[in-house]
Order: C-alpha cells, then structure tokens, then sequence
C-alpha cells in the first residue's frame, strides 16, 4: 500500500498550521470520495472567520480518512467557523451513511490495508499477532501540519498507545 500523502499537502500553509482529522468508519467507495471532495472543497471556499476568509484545505486520504486544515498564520479560526466545520463533516455523515466521530475506532495498515479495530479489542490484537508494536497506525489526534506529516503514520510503539498499551520500546 502506498502511504505517500505529503505531496498532496499544501505547501504554503505553515507547519504549525491547526489539523483536525475525521475517520470514516469504513472505506468510501471511488463516488462517494468524490461527492465529498466536492462537499469539502465548497466548504473550504467559503470558510471565514468573523467576515475574513480562513485560508482552508481540506482532502480525504486512503479512501477513509478526512483532513481538514487552517492556516492560521494570517488570523485565528474562531469557534464560530470550528463549528461550521464540524457542521459540514455531521453532513457529511449523513450523506455518506457512516460515522466520522468514534474516536474509539483506531486504524492501522494490516496486510497493505487500512483496517480498524475497536480500541477496547487492540490488546486483543497484539496478543493474537493481528498487529503489533510494528504495525502502522493512524496517529488521527495530530493536531498541526508539521505533526500531520511526522506523526500521523507511525508504527504503535512510536504512538501514544504504546504507553496506553504497555508496550515495551527499549530495545
């Protein structure tokens, strides 16, 4: 599986440009990625914040996974505008018949797809062998650009789980 994403990252936004990261909680279908492309980008056009226009990016990456971002080195996204974003991905939820807020569903990449497992079922899993310290993991709770393009895609020890989890990273 090809996990390249950085050159779809705008360039012009600053590193520490604010990143919220929706998951679907299965994979969209080729129509349904771009119905919401066209959702997304309508959105970012004419997000603002108190009348001044956010500079916005917003994209979904693997089929699963919506990154919205604001550069906020020209002004602040108010509350306002967060909360419009929050409106547009609740539509999306409905559009699309899935769920993009259980932050209790974490993602990983198993046998070259991105597969999900319940938080309260990973210890499960590494016990099993369907993942382990090693197995990628979809870091959704990246908060910036910079972090966005180091920390999303680590393995689990490199992760907050690997303290969640226990496991050991000395080598």
């Amino acid at each position: 599986m090809d996990l390249s994403f950085e050159q779809y990252i705008p360039t012009d936004f600053a590193p520490e440009s604010r990143v919220w990261i929706y998951q679907s909680n299965r994979p969209l279908n080729i129509g349904e990625v771009v119905e919401a492309n066209n959702v997304l980008q309508d959105f970012v056009e004419q997000w603002a914040t108190h009348g001044k226009a956010n500079k916005g990016f917003a994209r979904i990456f693997f089929g699963q996974f919506i990154v919205l971002m604001a550069d906020e080195s020209l002004h602040n996204v108010s509350g306002c505008s967060t909360d419009s974003s929050v409106r547009v991905i609740k539509q999306l939820e409905e559009l699309l018949k899935v769920n993009l807020f259980d932050r209790q569903l974490l993602a990983f990449v198993v046998k070259d797809k991105v597969q999900s497992i319940p938080l309260n079922q990973l210890n499960y899993g590494l016990e099993h062998g369907f993942v382990t310290p090693d197995t990628l993991y979809f870091n959704n709770l990246v908060q910036t650009k910079q972090e966005l393009l180091d920390k999303w895609i680590v393995p689990i020890k490199d992760s907050w789980l690997a303290a969640r989890l226990k496991i050991n990273t000395t080598v």
